[in-house]
This record gives structure tokens, C-alpha cells and sequence, in this order.
């Protein structure tokens, strides 16, 4: 029997493509637009009362204000400027990372003032950009911290021909409708990533775009304690 085939089918497909790719340009596009121009709009506000009320110009004050501001503004723009060109892949060449000496390294440093238990296989080997993949543990170890009750839990493991890194927490955890969209950008769940508490909404987002710039992935699961683990897997040096 002859089946009706739509001549239009493959093409009319690509166009529905293309037209969501360009949808998800301009969502984007808006939302950049949007976290630029709070910070400018506050800086503007400040900047105009003490144009309008010179003689109650508490300096260091409004000075303070306005430093945190462009902090905050050059973080964004850095943080847009590193998602535009991950798409591309890494922006330097890989190199040999021993991936446990990063993560206590990093640890170390960070873990100050929170309980950052580790559960760390020796000498796990994989090809990164290791500034990158510094980058995308902060990012989840601060994403944990957030919403952490009491202290972190970091493992790392060899699964399967892949370096496995967890982040977990004890906190509210992710309900599984909300664990792809929490990888999207300028996506807060909750209080804990509101614009004044957890930033622009891009750490997970510039994180899982990593991953992928590496041929890894991430994803997010329920933590042996009630609350969200990240995981990203890494393959291994063959």
C-alpha cells in the first residue's frame, strides 16, 4: 500500500526549528536585557538624589553603593560573555587534569565557614580546560551553599569511562518538573536565588554549558540526604 507523503514535511520541520532557536534568542536577548538594566537603574537613582540633595551626600556610602553596582554589572557581563562563546566548545586547548587535586584544591579554599565533607577516588584523570571546570564546581558549590541546612557532600568517582563529580546538599532539593529548567538561564526557583540572594540566575546554566563544551554532561537528582545532587560526568584520559 502507498502511503501520502507530505513534500513539505523535512522542511516545514526545519522552519519549526529554526523559529524555536529564534525564540529562545530573543527570551534570552529579553531576560540579558532585563538583569542589565537593574543595576543600572539603581546606580542612576542614587547617582540623581545625590545630584538633587548634594548637601546629604553620605560619600562613602553612596560610594559603596556604586562600587557594588559596576561589580555587579561586570559580573554579569563577564558571566553573558562566557555563555556566548561556550558554544563553540572550550576556548583553549585541553590538557591532562587530575581532577581530584582540583576539587580538594578548590575545597580548600572555598569551603571556609561551611561544612564540606570529601569523598574523593585518587588521581582521576580527565582532558579539560582546567579553569573551566574550576569554574563549574564553584558554581555548584555555591549554588549548594545557598541552599544547604547544614553542610555539602563532594564525591567524585571512575563510572563507566567517565570521571563522576557530585554536589550534594541537605536542603529543599529539586522537584523533578523544575530539574532541566534549572539549567536554563536567568531561572530562580525560589528565594534563595532571588536577584539580591543568588545573582543573575546563570551559574547553573554557564555550569551545564561547560559540561557539554567538554562532551560531558549534568544533571540534578535527589541527594542521599533529602536535598539536590549535581552530577557531572567527564570522560576519562583513554
Amino acid at each position: 500500500m502507498r502511503t501520502h507523503q507530505d513534500p513539505d514535511g523535512p522542511a516545514q520541520g526545519a522552519r519549526t526549528s529554526t523559529e524555536r532557536l529564534l525564540d529562545r534568542q530573543r527570551q534570552f536577548v529579553t531576560d540579558a536585557s532585563h538583569e542589565l538594566r537593574t543595576p543600572l537603574t539603581a546606580l542612576r537613582v542614587r547617582v540623581e538624589e545625590a545630584q538633587m540633595h548634594p548637601g546629604d551626600i553620605d560619600l562613602p556610602d553612596l560610594l559603596g553603593h556604586l562600587t557594588g553596582g559596576l561589580d555587579r554589572l561586570e559580573n554579569l557581563i563577564d558571566d553573558l560573555l562566557l555563555l556566548s562563546t561556550l558554544d563553540t566548545g572550550p576556548t583553549e586547548r585541553l590538557e591532562e587534569v587530575n581532577l581530584t587535586c582540583l576539587v580538594e584544591t578548590v575545597a580548600a579554599h572555598w569551603g571556609e565557614g561551611c561544612d564540606v565533607r570529601l569523598d574523593l577516588e585518587r588521581a582521576v584523570m580527565v582532558e579539560a580546560a582546567s579553569w573551566q571546570i574550576t569554574r563549574l564546581f564553584t558554581n555548584l558549590l555555591d549554588n549548594a551553599r545557598r541552599h544547604a541546612a547544614r553542610g555539602l557532600q563532594v564525591g567524585l568517582r571512575r563510572a563507566g569511562g567517565h570521571a563522576e563529580l557530585s554536589v550534594a546538599d541537605d536542603g529543599p532539593g529539586v522537584r523533578p518538573a523544575d530539574r532541566d529548567r534549572v539549567f536554563q538561564p536567568f531561572v530562580r526557583l525560589d528565594a534563595a536565588r532571588s536577584r539580591h540572594h543568588g545573582g543573575a540566575g546563570l551559574g547553573l546554566a554557564i555550569a551545564r554549558d561547560i559540561a557539554a563544551a567538554h562532551r560531558g554532561t549534568m544533571h540534578v537528582e535527589d541527594s542521599a540526604d533529602g536535598g539536590a545532587c549535581f552530577v557531572l560526568r567527564l570522560p576519562l584520559v583513554s
